[in-house]
């Protein structure tokens, strides 16, 4: 089994999370990870965005002010 520490948002902080047994044939790089300490499943992506163009795209519009 694969151990990683991640932020876990239902334990509110750092904690241990481990890959179940895959029964897609990952292995150890099964994207599928779960929380030892609630249980609480997680899905890691291996891809990665540019967090500036990523941000870009989604701006709220501007808000219009009263003359």
């Amino acid at each position: 089994m694969s151990h990683r520490e991640l932020y876990c948002d239902v334990c509110e902080g750092v904690a241990l999370f481990e890959a179940p047994p895959c029964v897609d044939g990952h292995g150890t790089d099964c994207p599928e990870l779960i929380c030892t300490d609630c249980g609480a499943a997680v899905v890691v992506s291996a891809v990665a965005f540019p967090v500036t163009r990523l941000a870009a795209r989604h701006r709220q519009p501007a808000r219009r002010r009263a003359a």
